[in-house]
């Protein structure tokens, strides 16, 4: 059986996120992805981190400004001949070779604000007949997409992203380390998860923390008082495993996630997480199983007196606050759930919807079927 060349497509000069660093480094066995030099991981050069999300926001910026309908499509141009395109949440300009596209959420599909104009023109590539596969990755990003193109059913399939499993066992040591790892500060909940880790660090005499985002510098001088609480910025992926390795607990409210890989990376080193509801959330993790969901009802527009401010401590973000204190508390003081959680971590990324086998086995399957092979 000769291998598959799939020839992977970025919206652009790569895409910033690690699910597909994991599909290059951990391929189906049948499989050869093509293109996959410009694939460099997560960006954690300060400026050009800054600078290429700057980029973004002022590119969509004017295009709503403008009311542009741009779909997020792009045309392949390769000097290596491939069967398949695979496109990393975006569309194909092209009209005769087959691809497939997974989707993380509905919004990668649009270059701009989803409108009429743009669903339509979305949809004549999406119908085009050398589109073999809609790929979701969790049952929430499916249910949005159908919303808007229900004639579609019959092309989409959830494929859970995967990643590999980093520690068989979990050694718990006295002490117990919380983790918070974000590098949007504010938006993946950072602010909380310090006023939760500066109030347990100071509760119990065996709690420590570390504390690894671009943490702004008025709030980095406050609570680095508390000598308890380790700072670090960006870094490398392979000093933040260094993290996950030593941590018990991962506080990650996790605001702005559509997905998260967060949640993925630390249960493959056995941490079980503490993160607030919302988005694909009970999607990903098992409440009381591998973490903690904290209730929370104010995502949709009727909610809107109810929002929580990432950048505020009042009264509304006190009260989530609290609950996040109040779970984790409860896996410090009781050891044996907090290794049962873990070894529940473990368990999903070895065998679980989030293995790499798993995800392999579907993903060939696919590249086969849209192939006819």
């Amino acid at each position: 059986m000769g291998k598959i060349k799939v020839y992977l497509q970025y919206p652009w000069s790569f895409p910033d996120s690690p699910y597909y660093k994991y599909l290059i480094n951990f391929p189906p066995k049948n499989i050869k992805y093509l293109n996959v030099t410009k694939q460099k991981g997560v960006i954690i050069n300060k400026k050009f981190f800054w600078l290429s999300n700057f980029l973004k926001r002022k590119i969509r910026k004017w295009i709503n400004k403008f009311k542009m309908t741009i779909p997020n499509a792009h045309l392949t141009k390769s000097l290596e001949k491939f069967d398949i395109i695979h496109c990393a949440h975006c569309l194909s300009k092209n009209k005769n070779n087959p691809w497939i596209v997974d989707l993380e959420s509905y919004w990668q599909l649009y270059v701009g604000e989803k409108n009429k104009k743009s669903i339509k023109k979305v949809r004549k590539i999406l119908l085009r007949k050398n589109c073999k596969k809609i790929i979701p990755w969790t049952k929430l990003a499916k249910k949005d997409f159908l919303t808007d193109f229900p004639e579609l059913k019959g092309k989409v399939e959830i494929v859970y992203p995967a990643v590999p499993l980093k520690i068989e066992k979990k050694v718990h040591q006295k002490n117990i380390i919380l983790l918070f790892s974000g590098r949007y500060f504010f938006r993946k909940g950072g602010l909380h998860a310090l006023e939760v880790m500066n109030t347990l660090t100071k509760k119990y005499k065996n709690v420590r923390a570390i504390f690894q985002s671009e943490t702004p510098k008025e709030i980095l001088k406050k609570y680095s008082q508390n000598k308890k609480i380790e700072f670090c910025g960006l870094i490398p992926q392979n000093e933040l495993f260094e993290l996950y390795k030593k941590a018990d607990i991962l506080i990650y409210p996790g605001y702005s996630d559509s997905f998260g890989f967060a949640y993925l990376e630390a249960m493959s080193f056995g941490v079980p997480i503490i993160t607030i509801d919302g988005f694909s959330r009970k999607d990903i993790l098992a409440d009381g199983k591998t973490g903690f969901i904290v209730p929370y009802t104010g995502w949709t527009a009727k909610d809107k007196d109810n929002k929580i401010d990432p950048h505020s401590l009042g009264q509304r973000e006190q009260k989530i606050i609290r609950q996040i204190i109040k779970r984790a508390s409860k896996l410090i003081k009781d050891k044996n759930l907090l290794k049962k959680m873990s070894k529940n971590c473990i368990k999903t990324i070895k065998n679980g919807k989030f293995s790499i086998k798993k995800r392999n086995e579907k993903l060939e399957k696919i590249y086969r079927n849209s192939l006819n092979i």
